[in-house]
C-alpha cells in the first residue's frame, strides 16, 4: 500500500528541534569515550503499536551518520501493548543516539495513541466509514501526517478484528496514502455557502465546477438542515437517485438542529429506537442522544424526513465532536449515518501521547534508573 514518504526533519534541521541536554550528552561521549547502549521506550497509558514512521526516520538518521541501530519491534504494527509494556528496544551507540531520542519520541507516542482512539471509533460503528479531517487541527503538517498514520493503524486493525470499514480517506492529498488513496477527499467548507449566499447555490457551483466529483453538501451554516437538506435533493434528482448525494450536517452544539427541541427530539427517539432513552443515561450520553448539535435524535430526523420525500439514497455525514464516547452512542441508537468526519480521535489530553525512552543497558551491563527496573530485559 502506497503511503506519504515523509520522514521527519533533515539532518541539517534536526540539531535545532531536539533537547539541549541530548546535544551536550552526545558532545561529552564523543569527547571522552563511546559506549553501546539499549534504550526501552515505553507509554504510561495503553496504545495501539503504530512506530513505522518514527522508526523510519531513526533508520534514515543512523545511515546518514553511517552508524549501526538495531530496532527490536516486540509487537507488530495495530498491536495493543500495555500501559508500561516496551514498545521497542534501541540498541547503537551512545553518540549516535543520545540526541535523537526527542524527534523518535515525538513521532512515536501521539501515533500510537491516535490508532488506539481511531480503533475504538471504529470498533463502536462498524457499518460507518470515518474521514479523517484532522489536519486543521494539528500543529503543523508533521502532527498531521502523525495523526493520519495512526488512524490507518488503528482503522486496519479494526477492519482485521471486526470487519468494521474504518477509516477510508482523508481530507488532505498528503495524508490520502496512507488509507490508499490518491487524493484527499471532501466537498466544501462553510465559507463557499458563505460566498455563494445560499445552501442550493454552494451545491450548484461546485456541481457546474467539479461535475465528476460525488457531491456531499453541508447543510447547517442557515440552521435550515432539514429544509435546505430536502432543497438540495430536489434540484440534483438524478444524484440523489444513483447515491452521488449526500448532505452533512456539523451542527454546532449551540443549537438544536432546524425543528428539534428536547421533547421533539425525545419523540424522535420513541419513534425509531425507543429503547434508547429508557433506564439510566448519563448527562454525556443523553447530548449525544438528543442534545443540541449532531445529535442520535438530529441523524434519525434527517433520515426520517428525506425518506418521507423519497430519497432514499441520499447519503448523511456526520461531523462535530466524534470521539469513541460518541460513537458508542450512535451505534447504541442504530443511528442512520454514513460517513463521519473527524478530528476527534485526536486525544483530548496531549499528555498522555508523551513516550519515555530510558538506556538500560551500558556496554552489555544492565542498569537503569531507580523506579525503572521493570524496563530491563527479563
Amino acid at each position: 500500500m502506497a503511503e506519504s514518504n515523509s520522514l521527519g526533519p533533515s539532518p541539517d534541521r534536526q540539531p535545532a528541534l531536539t533537547d539541549t541536554y541530548f546535544k551536550h550528552t552526545r558532545q561529552i561521549v564523543t569527547a571522552h569515550g563511546d559506549c553501546v547502549v539499549e534504550y526501552a521506550v515505553f507509554m504510561r497509558r495503553p496504545v495501539t503499536y503504530a512506530g513505522r514512521l518514527a522508526v523510519a526516520w531513526l533508520q534514515s538518521m543512523c545511515a546518514h551518520r553511517k552508524a549501526e541501530v538495531t530496532i527490536d519491534e516486540p509487537h507488530a504494527e495495530g498491536t495493543w501493548v500495555g500501559s508500561g509494556e516496551v514498545l521497542c528496544f534501541l540498541r547503537g551507540s551512545l553518540s549516535a543516539l543520545a540526541d535523537l531520542e526527542t524527534i523518535f519520541l515525538q513521532r512515536l507516542g501521539s501515533s500510537c495513541v491516535a490508532a488506539y482512539n481511531a480503533y475504538n471509533m471504529c470498533v463502536e460503528l462498524p457499518g460507518v466509514a470515518f474521514l479523517a479531517m484532522d489536519a486543521r487541527h494539528c500543529a503543523g503538517s508533521d502532527m498531521a501526517e502523525l495523526m493520519a498514520y495512526g488512524a490507518s493503524v488503528g482503522s486496519r486493525k479494526a477492519a482485521a478484528k471486526t470487519g468494521a470499514i474504518g477509516f477510508v480517506g482523508s481530507s488532505t492529498d498528503a495524508a490520502a496514502p496512507f488509507f490508499g488513496k490518491e487524493a484527499g477527499a471532501g466537498t466544501m467548507p462553510h465559507a463557499l455557502i458563505g460566498y455563494a449566499g445560499s445552501t442550493l447555490r454552494a451545491a450548484e457551483l461546485f456541481h457546474d465546477t467539479i461535475p465528476d466529483a460525488p457531491l456531499t453538501v453541508l447543510v447547517d451554516y442557515f440552521g435550515q438542515e432539514i429544509t435546505d437538506a430536502l432543497a438540495v435533493a430536489n434540484r440534483f434528482p438524478d444524484l440523489a437517485a444513483d447515491g452521488r448525494l449526500a448532505v452533512r450536517v456539523d451542527t454546532h452544539g449551540g443549537r438544536f438542529v432546524e425543528g428539534l427541541d428536547t421533547a421533539e427530539s425525545y419523540a424522535v427517539l420513541d419513534r425509531h429506537v425507543p429503547y434508547a432513552t429508557r433506564g439510566y443515561r448519563t448527562e454525556a450520553e443523553l447530548k449525544h442522544l438528543m442534545g443540541t448539535g449532531v445529535s442520535v435524535a438530529a441523524i434519525w430526523y434527517l433520515r426520517e424526513t428525506l425518506d418521507a420525500n423519497g430519497f432514499e439514497k441520499v447519503r448523511i455525514v456526520a461531523s462535530s465532536g466524534f470521539g469513541p464516547d460518541k460513537c458508542r452512542i450512535f451505534s447504541f441508537a442504530r443511528a442512520p449515518v454514513d460517513v463521519i468526519g473527524t478530528g476527534s480521535y485526536l486525544p483530548e489530553k496531549w499528555s498522555e501521547t508523551y513516550a519515555t525512552a530510558d538506556i538500560i543497558s551500558y556496554d552489555g551491563v544492565p542498569r537503569v534508573k531507580a523506579g525503572r527496573e521493570f524496563l530491563l530485559r527479563k
